[in-house]
Parts: structure tokens; C-alpha cells; sequence
């Protein structure tokens, strides 16, 4: 059965974290056409796509996407994953990880919404100046008992998965919450009391905040 299938315990939120089925599979079948494509380093959009028309040892010739041809030296140039690795929940998956690629499947996925990624361990949040109807009742509910890999990237997951550890190893958890502004780390800090209300206040949890 598909995973995509439970998003409906989501409800409203469900588009906000995680693809449909259906846009998933249109990923994964995306063919590879052949061009080489790499990313370089642009004084505006820190990286830009290009593709690799000639290699001459250290030099390359690539073109943009607006038809111009120019020289880079090829340890500027990083490689650029498949398509069907687009919008991945964890980049640690990434066939390629570097910075571009990192920017560029956060950037993808703060198009759509979806301010959550995971990178390994860790949950990365994009701030999306607006609320967006992921903290609701029946998103805290959703993620109740699922594990990490089964559930979109969130907040939530990395809560409910410390409540299952403490209750499993029988040990306090933490979490740490960092960002540079004091204002938006005790607001990522306060989205997790619904949670913490829901699940873990007849028991013990250590926050840990850092700036």
C-alpha cells in the first residue's frame, strides 16, 4: 500500500508537507536525456544551472539557460542530481550533496510550501513569513506514534520520535532549536507545545534553546 495514501490524516496540511502520490511517481519517471548538467556560481542566484558543452582539461565551456556560452574552471562547477531526486524530504539521500544541491532542494520545496526538510539528524526549517495550517489538532494527532521515515519532515516527527526514545530507553531526550534571532527561535520552539501537551507533560523532556 502507498505511504501517500495516510496523507488524508493530515488533512488540509497534507499538501503543505509532503508530494501526491501521483507527483511522486512523475518524479521517479523522468528520464535522463544525456546533457550534462552541472551548477555554477552566479553573483545573483549564488548558483545557476548550466550545461557542459566543452571540457579542456581544467577549463570548460558551459551554457545557461539563456543561450550564452561562457568559461568556468571546472572545480567551480558541482554536479547536479536527477531529476527524480527533486524535492527530496532528506538530502542526505541525494546522489549529489553540496551546497548547490542543498539550496536548490530547499529552494524547490519552499516554492511549494513545504518549509520542513530533513538533512540526516537534523530538521531544517525555512521561514515562511506566513502561517501555514500545519500546527492544527489534527496535524499533531497525524503524527502520533509514526516513525521518522514514515511521516513528511517536521517539528512534530522529531518530538514524537524523542517521547518514543525516552519511553523505549527509559532516559530524558532533548532537542536542540537554533536560529539566529531570538523572535523566531521561541516561535519554532512554541509550534512544538501542542505537541508536548498532547503526549508529554506526565512525563519529563528537556528543551535545550540556543542561539
Amino acid at each position: 500500500m502507498s505511504r501517500y495514501l495516510e496523507m488524508k490524516d493530515f488533512g488540509d496540511a497534507a499538501q503543505f508537507l509532503r508530494l501526491t502520490n501521483l507527483e511522486q511517481l512523475a518524479g521517479i519517471a523522468t528520464t535522463y536525456d544525456g546533457t550534462k548538467r552541472v551548477w555554477m556560481p552566479d553573483d545573483v542566484e549564488a548558483y545557476v544551472e548550466v550545461e557542459v558543452k566543452e571540457l579542456n582539461g581544467a577549463k570548460s565551456i558551459v551554457e545557461t539557460k539563456d543561450g550564452r556560452f561562457l568559461p568556468a574552471r571546472e572545480e567551480e562547477l558541482q554536479p547536479m542530481n536527477p531529476v527524480r531526486f527533486d524535492l527530496m524530504e532528506d538530502m542526505a539521500m541525494l546522489t549529489h550533496l553540496n551546497e548547490a544541491a542543498v539550496l536548490f532542494n530547499l529552494r524547490r520545496r519552499y516554492s511549494m510550501w513545504m518549509i520542513y526538510t530533513y538533512s540526516g539528524l537534523f530538521c531544517v526549517t525555512v521561514n515562511p513569513y506566513k502561517w501555514l495550517p500545519v500546527y492544527s489538532a489534527e496535524v499533531v494527532a497525524a503524527y502520533k506514534g509514526r516513525r521518522r521515515a514514515e511521516a513528511p519532515p517536521h517539528i512534530y516527527s522529531i518530538a514524537d520520535n524523542a517521547y518514543s526514545d525516552m519511553l523505549k530507553n527509559r532516559e530524558n531526550q532533548s532537542m536542540l532549536i537554533t536560529d539566529s534571532l531570538l523572535r523566531r527561535l521561541l516561535q519554532c520552539s512554541s509550534c512544538v507545545l501542542p505537541l508536548q501537551s498532547y503526549l508529554l507533560l506526565p512525563h519529563k523532556l528537556v528543551w535545550k534553546l540556543s542561539s
